[in-house]
């Protein structure tokens, strides 16, 4: 908590609520978060779960989302960070994984002093979520691309979220 700001309890029990595979009822599949958007209070004194930005698994499986990274692209603040829980679903040429990256977004026309609190409770946020494999610092829209995304992942990836890269 370098910058002084807090992190609610939301977001860490939302992220081990994505992190945390257990045999659950179709319902409780289709209510998993696929992406959460974390942002700060109107005091700018925590981070907190963006209710108004997420994808769940039920929004792809129900046919709203057909293509969760390209739904979340369009999500994105074009004038505002963010931080961003993204559970990526993704192919090597052995097998298929589902993990968790951690996205920064920090567009150059957003406010520097927002800028400034976001990279400097970065840290702190990484630390109550333990199990983040990825991490992803994103600066211009073009970036947050398919291609991108998977050499992020790792060399092997051949396919992310069911589609070729």
């Amino acid at each position: 908590m370098a910058s002084g700001v807090a992190i609610s309890d939301e977001v860490v029990t939302t992220f081990h609520d994505m992190k945390v595979r257990k045999a659950c009822t179709q319902e409780e599949i289709k209510r998993r978060k696929k992406a959460v958007f974390l942002t700060l209070n109107e005091k700018n004194e925590s981070i907190i779960v963006d209710t108004k930005r997420q994808i769940t698994v039920g929004d792809c499986l129900g046919g709203a989302v057909s293509d969760a990274l390209e739904t979340l692209v369009k999500m994105v603040p074009l004038k505002d960070c963010c931080y961003i829980l993204y559970d990526a679903a993704f192919e090597t040429k052995e097998t298929k994984k589902e993990e968790i990256i951690f996205i920064h977004w920090a567009p150059d026309d957003a406010p520097i002093n927002r800028k400034m609190i976001f990279a400097s409770s970065k840290d702190a946020l990484k630390k109550k979520l333990c199990g983040v494999k990825h991490e992803w610092q994103v600066s211009a829209i073009e970036d947050l691309d398919r291609c991108e995304l998977a050499a992020k992942l790792g060399s092997g990836v051949v396919a992310l979220e069911s589609q070729k890269v």
